[in-house]
Formats: C-alpha cells, sequence, structure tokens
C-alpha cells in the first residue's frame, strides 16, 4: 500500500515514514499541501497533518476533496472539537490527535481503505502464494501441495495478517491488536502458541520466520 505523510515537522514526519516502512508500507513523506494536491494520484490513503507551512491543512482537504477521494486520516496536534467536525465534514475520512499509537494508526488506515474498496472489487493480493503454499483470503482457505490444511479462525487470521505483506517484518503488537485486540495485548504468549501450532500444520521451516525482539515474518 502506497501511503502519503504530509508532516512538516521532521521529527513527527521521518518517524512516522520509517514506522510505515518496518511494516511494509510504502511510505513518503511531503512537507507541504501543495505537494499532496500536486501527487495525490501517487497515493493509496494520505496521512495529513493541519499545521502546514503552506497553508491551513483543512483547506488543503478541501481542496483535495474536490478532486480525489482518496482516503485521508488526518493526524494533527488540535484536539478541540471544532476542529474534529470541520475536519469530517470536509471529506477526512478519521481524525486522530497526536502522539498516536502506531498500532492504532495502521488500524485505522487499512479500516478507511477498506471502506473507499468498491464491495466485490477483488485486490491483487487476494490469493498469495509462495512455493506450494496458497491462501486464499476471500475464500479464506489454505493448501499446501494442493492439499487443504485445516485452520482454526485465529490461526488463519495470523495467515491473513502476515500475507498482506510477504517479506516484510509484522510486529507482535500489530499481530496482537489484529487478531486478538487491545484487550489481548498482555497475554503475547497466546502469539507465539498460535505462531508454533501454524508452523507445524504447514509443514514448512522457514516459511514464519522469527524477527527477534519484534515479531514475524511470511517469506516472499
Amino acid at each position: 500500500m502506497r501511503l502519503g505523510v504530509v508532516e512538516d515537522d521532521d521529527d513527527v514526519g521521518d518517524a512516522l515514514v520509517e514506522f510505515l516502512r518496518e511494516y511494509g508500507y510504502q511510505a513518503e513523506r511531503k512537507t507541504r499541501g501543495a505537494d499532496l494536491l500536486l501527487g495525490h494520484r501517487n497515493y493509496d490513503a494520505v496521512i495529513l497533518d493541519l499545521g502546514l507551512p503552506d497553508g491551513d491543512g483543512l483547506e488543503v482537504l478541501r481542496n483535495l476533496r474536490e478532486v480525489s477521494s482518496v482516503p485521508v486520516v488526518v493526524l494533527t496536534a488540535r484536539d478541540d472539537e471544532r476542529s474534529v467536525v470541520r475536519g469530517l465534514r470536509i471529506g477526512a475520512d478519521d481524525y486522530l490527535v497526536k502522539p498516536p499509537r502506531v498500532a492504532e494508526l495502521i488500524a485505522r488506515i487499512e479500516a478507511v481503505v477498506r471502506r473507499a474498496t468498491p464491495p466485490g472489487q477483488m485486490s491483487a493480493d487476494q490469493v498469495v502464494v509462495t512455493g506450494d503454499v496458497r491462501v486464499d483470503r476471500g475464500a479464506r482457505e489454505l493448501t499446501v501441495g494442493g492439499s487443504r490444511i485445516e485452520l482454526t479462525q485465529k490461526e488463519f487470521e495470523l495467515v491473513e495478517v502476515l500475507v498482506a505483506r510477504p517479506g516484510c517484518a509484522v510486529s507482535r503488537e500489530v499481530l496482537m491488536d489484529r487478531v486478538w485486540g487491545d484487550a489481548f495485548l498482555a497475554v503475547s504468549r497466546s502469539l507465539d502458541v498460535h505462531i508454533s501450532t501454524l508452523r507445524g500444520k504447514l509443514g514448512r521451516p522457514g516459511l514464519i520466520t522469527t524477527i527477534r525482539g519484534f515479531g514475524y515474518r511470511w517469506s516472499s
């Protein structure tokens, strides 16, 4: 997924891009609203700050909505009700106040992109094939060497999150948030047990790699 990060603060902008790239996104930073208006076609979604050097972010959003429906998540220090309401009414798909929780930000980005996708539209990565392992996300089916492997709901949800970005590391926090929810983040041992069981069912050593101190990766 290609993400545009419109943020003039170097520390915040660079940190956001770094985090997003670690999670497998193609993130690119812009510092001005004008850059977004010129290049919005290059992105699947946009993270937009409101305090920009060349104008108010809400005006940038208003101008963007005249030409594009690209999903926009506003990320700003403005937490007053008036700004939130204006942002959503002008056309923001979601509104977050700094500093964001990274897992929540990613979940919200994915949610607005899902809502913007027409019903029934098949995404390019709906079926992911790695060697003789085939994951059909639409049919919720996984086969190895042509044989179907029976997975529990949570095992398949883990596979779904991992294959969404094959070859890229996915953090434990993102996996726990997407599969178990925030309430279970402390019970991270459940993740290790499920990954171990999943590896046993797949019978393909090296397909799911452990990234020490971070998370897991599905081989590309």
